[in-house]
């Protein structure tokens, strides 16, 4: 019964002047503000879709909003966007690369299963991306989805199988349906389109990716 609520996923430039010749004495430019310091934690990138991206929710709702809040000593980059595929995501993958992620939580192929697509192409998108973060230097945590049962005995079991094999073969920290802990019978934790979670959901989610992640944030000597 649970699977019945996974359906389609969502998706200053200055003007200068030459000066007038004055007599006058000019005025001292204002004092140009500092750029921003660079965050000097750790990184744990959260490279997903909707689910990530907090769809449906107000700002600072999303599962690594609620991660960051409990995580001081770690920059959580949420990285999530609604509706995108492992194909997108092997195609802005240098976006996450770039930030140097100590961790990444790689929740992306819900929508390839929810279209119909290939479970090769899923299963080839997101070997290159884990091979991209572990070359990276980043530790890697699958997030692995699931599919409505009109999808088919046959083409869920390859489905659910592209992220328990990548896991293995790559050694990879795994979560098996990333949404199984909200899934109840009355729905409280899920939005009114079936989908998405709530806010609750979505801190609910957050300790389900914390209890995977947390040998590996003890692991870490970068801290």
């Amino acid at each position: 019964m649970r699977y019945l609520f996974l359906v389609t996923l969502a998706l200053g430039i200055c003007a200068c002047s030459r000066p007038h010749e004055s007599t006058e004495e000019a005025r001292p430019a204002p004092a140009e503000a500092p750029p921003p310091k660079a965050d000097p934690r750790p990184v744990i990138a959260v490279f997903g879709d909707s689910i990530s991206a907090g769809y449906g929710l107000q700002a600072g709702q999303s599962f690594p909003d609620d991660m960051q809040k409990q995580l001081d000593k770690w920059h959580v980059v949420n990285l999530g966007i609604s509706g995108d595929t492992t194909e997108q995501g092997v195609a802005r993958i240098d976006t996450a690369t770039s930030l140097h992620p100590a961790i990444v939580i790689l929740e992306l192929g819900g929508n390839d299963g929810l279209r119909g697509m290939p479970v090769t192409s899923t299963r080839s998108n997101l070997d290159q991306m884990i091979v991209a973060f572990q070359n990276a230097g980043a530790k890697v945590v699958l997030a692995g989805m699931t599919l409505p049962p009109n999808y088919g005995l046959d083409y869920i079991r390859d489905f659910q199988n592209i992220y328990q094999d990548l896991a293995a073969k790559y050694h990879v920290t795994l979560i098996p349906f990333l949404m199984a802990d909200i899934v109840t019978k009355d729905l409280r934790y899920i939005q009114a389109d079936g989908i998405h979670p709530t806010a609750q959901g979505s801190e609910i989610i957050a300790g389900t990716v914390l209890k995977a992640i947390h040998p590996l944030l003890a692991a870490d000597t970068r801290r």
